[in-house]
C-alpha cells in the first residue's frame, strides 16, 4: 500500500480565508503534502481542482465545501462535502436531505468539528454538531485544529499568547469527540475519523505589527490525515480523486500530529488464519487474530477495544496483541512535546467480528 499525506478543511478568499488556491497548493508542496482539500463556506469553487508542481514534487488539490444553515443561530451542524459536482448549500436547512443528496451525486460527507465550544471572551458561540439523529455521513472530523485553539481563548491575553506560540496549542481530540465517535462505532455505524486543519491564514494586526496567524504551511505540518491507497497518484484527476475519497470514506487512514515528529510509516494491521485486514476493514475472530502496531519510533501506545483501553505499551516501536474477542479495535499514541503530553496518532478501527 502507498501512504499519501492529506490535509483537509481549509478556506480561501471565496469565504473567510486569506490565501488563494494556488498559494495553498504552494504551501502544501513546501510542507511535503500529497493532497489538500479546500472547503469554503457554502460555496463550491469550480476550476482550481488540479495537480500543482514545484521543484520536482506534485500535489493534488481537490475542492469540497463546508455547508451549514446560515439562517440558523448559532450556526451549528457544519458538514464537509467532498467529491460533489454541484452547489448543495441550498439544502443546508435539511441536514438529512443534504446527506442523501451528497451520496446520490457520488460524494462523501464528514461532520465538521463535532465539538466546537464557545469562546465568550470573543463572543464566539458554541457551533458543535447537534443533529445526531441523521444518518448517511461517512465520518467525523475527530480533531480540528482551530476548534482546539478556540477552546483556549479564555481572554485576549490567551489569544495573543497562543497566536504567537502555535506549537503549544494542540493536545489531542476533545474527549467528548472521542466518546461520541466510540459510541457511534459501538452502535454499529462505520464512521471514519479524519483530522482537519480548518486553516484560514488569518491576518493579525496589533498597532504597527502585522502577522499571519496560523499560516497554511504551519497547519500543513501539524494535524494531517494519512491515507493508504493501492497506488501512488497516477496523474488522472478523476481516478486519483476517487482513490483519495474512497480511502477517506472507508477509514483506510489515521490522524497524525506531524509537528512534534513525523507519523509517516505508522501501521495498524490484523492477521487471521487465512485473512488479513488494515484500518477500515473487518476480519473474523475465528481461530484468533493477531493485531500488529508499528510506530515510527518508541513512545506511549494504547490499544482500545470498543472505546476502552485493553493494552498499553511504553517506549515500544512494535506492539502485538492476540485476541479471540470480537470488537472494534483502534490505536492511540502519545508523546511529550513542548513540555506536555500530547496526542500523536489516532488510527481508524479494525472491525473484528
Amino acid at each position: 500500500m502507498q501512504e499519501l499525506l492529506v490535509n483537509l478543511h481549509m478556506h480561501t478568499p471565496y469565504s473567510d480565508g486569506f490565501g488563494s488556491h494556488a498559494q495553498i497548493a504552494q504551501a502544501g508542496l513546501r510542507a511535503g503534502l500529497d493532497v489538500v482539500i479546500t472547503t469554503d463556506h457554502n460555496v463550491l469553487v469550480i476550476g482550481p481542482e488540479n495537480y500543482y508542481q514545484e521543484n520536482g514534487r506534485q500535489l493534488l488539490l481537490l475542492v469540497g465545501e463546508e455547508i451549514h444553515d446560515q439562517a440558523r443561530q448559532p450556526q451549528k451542524n457544519h458538514l464537509l462535502a467532498f467529491g460533489i459536482d454541484r452547489e448543495l448549500a441550498t439544502l443546508a436547512h435539511d441536514t438529512q436531505r443534504l446527506l442523501d443528496t451528497i451520496r446520490q451525486v457520488g460524494g462523501c460527507a464528514f461532520i465538521a468539528h463535532p465539538v466546537d465550544p464557545e469562546a465568550p471572551a470573543f463572543h464566539e458561540p458554541d457551533i458543535s454538531w447537534v443533529d445526531w439523529s441523521v444518518n448517511g455521513y461517512h465520518g467525523i472530523e475527530l480533531w480540528n485544529s482551530m476548534s482546539e485553539f478556540k477552546s483556549l481563548l479564555k481572554s485576549k491575553l490567551h489569544a495573543i499568547y497562543y497566536a504567537l506560540n502555535p506549537r503549544r496549542v494542540a493536545h489531542g481530540p476533545f474527549p467528548e469527540a472521542l466518546r461520541r465517535w466510540d459510541e457511534l462505532l459501538i452502535s454499529g455505524r462505520r464512521v471514519a475519523a479524519v483530522g482537519g486543519s480548518d486553516a484560514h491564514a488569518f491576518q493579525g494586526n496589533l498597532g504597527p505589527l502585522h502577522r499571519t496567524l496560523f499560516p497554511y504551511e504551519f497547519h500543513f505540518k501539524a494535524i494531517n490525515t494519512h491515507i493508504l491507497t493501492p497506488t501512488p497518484l497516477r496523474g488522472d484527476l478523476f481516478e486519483d480523486r476517487q482513490m483519495v475519497l474512497e480511502a477517506l470514506s472507508r477509514g483506510r487512514s489515521y490522524i497524525g500530529y506531524d509537528l512534534p515528529a513525523s507519523t509517516k510509516g505508522f501501521r495498524f494491521t490484523a492477521q487471521g488464519m487465512d485473512s488479513s485486514a488494515q484500518m477500515g476493514e473487518e476480519i473474523s475472530s475465528k481461530f484468533g487474530v493477531t493485531l500488529q502496531i508499528r510506530l515510527p519510533y518508541q513512545t506511549e501506545c494504547h490499544l482500545l477495544k470498543d472505546g476502552k483501553i485493553v493494552k498499553t505499551w511504553q517506549k515500544r516501536e512494535n506492539c502485538t496483541y492476540i485476541t479471540k474477542e470480537p470488537g472494534i479495535y483502534r490505536v492511540e499514541a502519545y508523546l511529550t512535546y513542548q513540555g506536555k503530553r500530547r496526542g500523536w496518532i489516532f488510527s481508524n478501527p479494525i472491525y473484528v467480528h
